[in-house]
């Protein structure tokens, strides 16, 4: 005879022989959903794989040949250029989410609410939409006329305005007493300090939210690369990753050596940052 107790939230739950059979062949179910493709990812980089078919989560013929042959096709080169990239491109990103955050959080000025719907509306375009005038604009750089095609800088230029940033700093700041900066004012401390040792320093919570967000976007880019490349000695990881898929002398074992070493990145970020990242996921939900 199963039991029944409540829950926290008022629901009844069972605990009897056949309620806890259900549980572990549900949660048996989903394990495999979400976590089979991963282990098949993990195992097929290490396992000598001719054959699509030939995936399996159970270790075979364990070897490192695939990493090698991935490396003789270049894939270092292409990791290197996806963490320039990333490295720079977040940079520049957080510098100007933050800076951006604060002038639209802490100060009025003429035309804001349009500011903010301009900024609004760049989330609601699709990537396909501004191929096109992005490209225009990178052949011939406005006011300085450099050609940024072909280059990794023309990567990093168009990822340093991100909305989601911005509004995220531009919330939590916010939410920062506006009587620490008067007092701060009072004690003779300029627009810069304020913005350096009480603004700031505040908002580490949410620097950490958009890091982890801000990476992982950068270093999941695939159009923008494909975009700016013009030929494979400005590729990155993913844009790389085509193009050992559609090579017939690459082997699947190769290609999933490539795609654990994309993989790797953006998971060892948040695990390194996921205090960080929860802590201002929380704070903006209790503010909220």
């Amino acid at each position: 005879m199963s039991a029944a107790t409540e829950t926290a939230l008022g629901l009844t739950e069972r605990t009897g022989v056949g309620a806890r059979l259900a549980k572990f062949v549900v949660y048996t179910g989903l394990f495999a959903v979400f976590a089979g493709p991963l282990l098949t990812l993990l195992v097929g980089s290490f396992n000598h794989v001719s054959d699509p078919t030939q995936l399996s989560v159970v270790p075979r013929t364990p070897t490192l040949d695939n990493f090698r042959i991935a490396f003789d096709h270049g894939v270092l080169r292409y990791l290197l250029n996806s963490f320039f990239v990333v490295g720079f491109g977040l940079l520049l990103q957080v510098a100007v989410s933050v800076l951006a955050g604060y002038a639209l959080a802490r100060k009025v000025f003429p035309l804001m609410t349009l500011v903010m719907v301009a900024i609004l509306a760049t989330m609601m375009l699709p990537e396909e939409i501004l191929a096109l005038p992005l490209t225009l604009v990178l052949a011939d750089l406005p006011l300085v006329h450099v050609n940024l095609m072909g280059t990794l800088a023309g990567m990093i230029v168009p990822l340093g305005a991100w909305a989601f940033s911005i509004l995220v700093m531009t919330e939590f700041m916010k939410d920062v007493p506006r009587e620490l900066e008067e007092a701060a004012r009072i004690d003779g401390a300029g627009e810069l300090r304020i913005f350096a040792q009480i603004i700031l320093p505040l908002c580490k919570p949410a620097l950490g939210v958009i890091g982890v967000f801000g990476f992982t976007m950068i270093w999941d880019q695939y159009l923008l690369p494909l975009l700016v490349a013009q030929n494979s000695s400005a590729y990155t990881l993913p844009l790389a990753l085509r193009t050992l898929r559609i090579d017939p002398a690459v082997t699947p074992g190769v290609v999933l050596a490539a795609s654990l070493l994309a993989l790797l990145p953006s998971v060892l970020v948040f695990l390194f940052f996921q205090r960080s990242f929860a802590r201002g996921l929380t704070s903006g939900a209790l503010k909220g």
